[in-house]
């Protein structure tokens, strides 16, 4: 299985990204984990929000293939403890799922064509964080499921 965070644009925060690649290279290789950064829209400011989201769609639906199960980080998404997370991961790992895609999406959040392609909607939280501290809190997540899934004391209960 391949697990891909695609993001709308890039990080330019290097303490964020640090983080991020820190908790990225303690992976172990079988999870295939990879983060696309897409480029930000060109002209986005003069697009209004609804044209901008569609803007946007049009670029992840790029990042993607047919077969991707597309999980929406979004507010209006369920919210798992941690080790509910790592028993989804397993669980897509066991059912022979290709690859997952998460999708962060840009300040206005998603299309309506992104959610209707979208098998689900995620939410890390009740608040509102940057999309760059998305990134780091997620990737982290991924690192804890492999924690919890091998049995190691990284995540206490």
């Amino acid at each position: 299985m391949r697990i891909n965070l695609v993001c709308m644009g890039k990080t330019d925060d290097k303490e964020i990204s640090g983080l991020v690649k820190y908790y990225q290279n303690r992976l172990p290789k079988h999870w295939n984990f990879e983060i696309t950064e897409v480029p930000d829209v060109k002209n986005a400011k003069y697009l209004s929000p609804d044209l901008l989201k569609k803007e946007e769609a049009k670029l992840f639906l790029n990042q993607t293939e047919n077969s991707d199960y597309i999980i929406l980080l979004d507010e209006k998404g369920k919210q798992f403890t941690s080790r509910e997370f790592a028993s989804k991961i397993d669980t897509w790992m066991n059912a022979s799922v290709k690859r997952i895609s998460f999708f962060i999406g840009g300040a206005y959040g998603f299309s309506e064509e992104i959610y209707q392609r979208a098998n689900e909607k995620m939410s890390l939280s009740k608040m509102t964080f940057t999309h760059q501290m998305i990134r780091l809190f997620f990737v982290e997540q991924i690192y804890r499921a492999d924690q919890i899934l091998q049995g190691k004391p990284y995540h206490n209960d």
